[in-house]
């Protein structure tokens, strides 16, 4: 039976098991918003894997789950976010190696992630590389709260309604981005720091800052930054974590309606 860590109260949980492997979200970077098999996985396991930006000795992740770490073995692993695939394999399949070795010692492994492991995380890259190497049934993901969830929550609007279509896509193409305005009611973008600028004015010429929400590291105090409207931007320069939902409209049982129609 694994260890239970920090006090921490099971009740019926579902805990960390010897030779598995967890993939689990914990939400946007606050403890409280991690789910209780989040919590009783992490505060059970014997290693758990972190992620921390390339030349930062901060884990937001990390951070998170301070509440449920006592004697875990903690590996704070620098991810390559670059668009190389030949490297960005090799940095997998060093961390799998790493994963392996440890689940061959009776030992349970936990990579934490931002958000949901499924949804444009560095689990996913991991979980490719485990699949061949693992038994399917020593694979585990645990979902977390995404990035546009919590963006969500800040406005109080409803991502869909009837027949609304959701999309989630990154921000980084500005030409499918255009196009994906044209077939869903509520586009959601993630990593619109970096094209922002662009993305305004591009939703200007589509009549849609005003229906354009705007979050920058959300539920992190100080540093967290809503917009309720792109109307009148003045051009800052955004954290890497910044999330935008755009409303195009809504689309009824018995028509389709565009706000720029």
């Amino acid at each position: 039976m694994p260890k239970l860590r920090n006090n921490f109260i099971p009740g019926c949980f579902i805990l960390a098991q010897p030779s598995h492997f967890y993939a689990v979200g914990v939400g946007p970077g606050c403890s409280d918003l991690l789910t209780l098999r989040a919590a009783a996985i992490i505060a059970s396991a014997d290693v758990v894997i972190a992620p921390q930006a390339k030349g930062s000795s901060r884990s937001l992740a990390l951070e998170a789950v301070q509440p449920f770490l006592d004697q875990q073995e903690i590996h704070c692993a620098q991810y390559p976010m670059i668009r190389d695939n030949q490297a960005t394999q090799q940095r997998w399949q060093q961390l799998a190696e790493m994963v392996i070795a440890n689940c061959r010692q009776q030992r349970s492994v936990v990579q934490i992630t931002l958000g949901d492991p499924l949804v444009f995380a560095t689990s996913s890259y991991l979980l490719a590389e485990l699949s061949d190497r693992l038994e399917p049934q020593n694979i585990h993901i645990v979902p977390g709260i995404s990035a546009f969830q919590t963006a969500a929550s800040r406005f109080g609007e409803a991502l869909t309604l009837q027949e609304d279509r959701l999309m989630l896509m990154s921000a980084s193409n500005l030409n499918a981005v255009e196009q994906a305005l044209d077939h869903c009611e509520t586009l959601v973008l993630y990593k619109a720091a970096g094209v922002i600028d662009a993305l305004c004015e591009l939703l200007n010429q589509r009549n849609l800052l005003a229906h354009t929400r705007l979050i920058s590291c959300a539920d992190q105090g100080e540093e967290e930054l809503v917009l309720n409207s792109l109307e009148k931007w003045q051009p800052k320069k955004l954290n890497y974590m910044t999330t935008m939902i755009i409303h195009t409209g809504r689309r009824f049982w018995d028509e389709a309606k565009k706000y720029n129609s």
